[in-house]
């Protein structure tokens, strides 16, 4: 755990760190556990109770209860660019409350599965008590880091995930984890939050924002220059134009990305 107090929040104060380089990995992830895990319980969608209905298609939400949908913590809409088939295999990281599991597993059918990992108990606590609800049988989720995922090597056809890999320390072992449980010809299909330019220093030593999606994402081209190291082909990091940039910092060059990548056959 850190040495420094925390304050009610759960979350570290620029007061008592000023720089996010001054914590290791292990302490980041605790202070994004913490904010999260302060989402699950106070049931707030940090973007908006509608948010989800203006990213998704309308017929993807239908017969998927209110409080599932109006819990969206995500940047976009990566299982609707997944194309999903009946029978595939989907891995979904940083699963949250199960949104995109839930509309995954309805496109992939009885004959597919949906694993949705995560590293918070209150959401995963939450996605279970969902999946109870709707006694939807081919949804699983588990406890993990996106770092070292608990799933064997080469068994997904798709990985999809909605605006949780910015939140990672070590992006770099996140892709190398993906391209290790996908499939030959597997693909990966994630909307993020990416950078187009150098956020101001303040923001980058903000542990706050960090938890935000803002001082750990990427640049669009480190984006894509990262897939590619770790062996994916036919990579595409796709931001939108400065006018629809993240609703909650309209003045950074921060925005949300579609990324789409394949593994080689």
């Amino acid at each position: 755990m850190s040495k420094n107090k925390k304050p009610e929040n759960n979350l570290i104060k620029l007061d008592t760190i000023s720089n996010v380089s001054s914590l290791n990995d292990v302490e980041i992830r605790e202070q994004v556990q913490d904010f999260y895990a302060d989402q699950a319980l106070s049931n707030k969608s940090c973007c908006g109770d509608d948010v989800a209905k203006s990213i998704y298609p309308d017929d993807t939400l239908s017969d998927l209860p209110e409080d599932l949908v109006n819990f969206s913590i995500g940047c976009g809409d990566p299982i609707t660019i997944a194309d999903l088939q009946p029978g595939e295999v989907v891995v979904d990281l940083g699963s949250g409350g199960g949104l995109d599991c839930f509309m995954a597993a309805k496109q992939v059918g009885e004959s597919g599965r949906v694993i949705g990992i995560d590293m918070t108990p209150e959401m995963l606590n939450r996605a279970e008590s969902v999946a109870m609800k709707l006694g939807v049988q081919n949804v699983e989720f588990r406890k993990g880091l996106l770092e070292e995922m608990p799933v064997e090597d080469a068994s997904v056809d798709v990985v999809t995930s909605n605006c949780v890999i910015n939140l990672s320390p070590d992006k770099g072992k996140v892709f190398s984890e993906i391209y290790r449980i996908l499939k030959p010809g597997g693909r990966v299909s994630v909307s993020d939050v990416v950078t187009n330019g150098e956020l101001p220093k303040s923001v980058q030593e903000d542990i706050i924002a960090w938890g935000g999606c803002v001082s750990g994402a990427l640049d669009v081209e480190d984006y894509q220059k990262g897939l590619e190291k770790a062996g994916f082909v036919d990579v595409r990091v796709m931001a939108k134009s400065d006018k629809e940039g993240v609703q909650y910092a309209p003045d950074l060059p921060i925005f949300s990305a579609a990324i789409l990548a394949k593994k080689s056959i």
